[in-house]
């Protein structure tokens, strides 16, 4: 009887933001993950538990009867562990979930290796679902590639190859939109909590700002004084960040960077 590619057994070396919903995700839709490893016990068994795992703290007791071992850590552990990762997997697929790490760092360390990138921003408290989550795919093997993109499509309806230059610039891209975005949140809301104001107060703003790049390129969405060469609204609010030096610094150099990509002329 011919297995689905579901009951393929997965381990999950990792147990944060991205490890957690991948597998919650993977969980879902039928998948058999059968260990989670963590440096942390809570992280580990706090995951196992809700997707029927067993878990481990010790990468020396991580099965080695997996067929798929999905390696999600931070860059740094990452490399540090890769040569224990590998240790007894030599006929598994392992792939990692970086974006800025190349397929090849697994090059001498294992024959099968690869890499699913799924370009979401993800936490522990929230759920992500994984319909219209772009996933980015490379293997050392086009047999490979073909069953890490079934698993993908199983989760995504956004499944792409790409080369591991590609995904790194993916990556910087996505450290623009999303994480150096989000830093603007936290900027707004000290702005907020110094004149006794509520964060929430700017979730429609927000919510239009993003919902606008749907439809126009985001030069073309692009408002505010620094677009409209509204020099004295700028200077009140240089004004305003006086004793704010480092917000002071960065309203000033975005905002002559807008100028910079608006060009010579200023929107009315």
């Amino acid at each position: 009887m011919k297995r689905s590619i579901e009951d393929t057994p997965i381990v999950f070396i990792g147990a944060g933001n991205l490890a957690t919903n991948l597998a919650k995700a993977l969980y879902r839709k039928g998948f058999r993950i059968v260990q989670v490893y963590s440096r942390t016990e809570e992280s580990a068994r706090t995951l196992a538990d809700v997707v029927e795992a067993e878990f481990t703290t010790s990468l020396e007791e991580v099965s080695t009867n997996a067929l798929l071992y999905i390696v999600s850590l931070s860059d740094s552990a990452f490399m540090q562990l890769l040569p224990r990762i590998v240790v007894g997997k030599e006929n598994a697929l392992i792939v990692h979930t970086a974006g800025s790490i190349p397929m090849d760092v697994w090059k001498g360390y294992t024959t099968r290796y690869g890499v699913l990138y799924p370009m979401q921003t993800f936490s522990k408290q929230r759920e992500a679902d994984f319909a219209n989550i772009p996933v980015f795919i490379e293997s050392s093997s086009d047999e490979d590639t073909v069953f890490l993109k079934k698993i993908a499509s199983i989760l995504s309806t956004k499944v792409y190859e790409s080369t591991s230059e590609q995904r790194k610039s993916l990556h910087l891209a996505a450290v623009f939109a999303c994480n150096f975005t989000n830093h603007m949140y936290a900027l707004a809301a000290e702005l907020l909590e110094k004149y006794q104001l509520p964060f929430d107060v700017l979730l429609p703003l927000i919510d239009e700002t993003s919902e606008k790049v749907h439809k126009l390129a985001p030069k073309a969405a692009q408002t505010g004084p620094a677009v409209r060469c509204d020099q004295n609204v700028i200077d009140t609010h240089l004004a305003m960040l006086a004793d704010e030096s480092a917000m002071q610094k960065v309203y000033r150099f975005l905002s002559e960077d807008i100028h910079r990509l608006a060009g010579d002329g200023c929107k009315d």
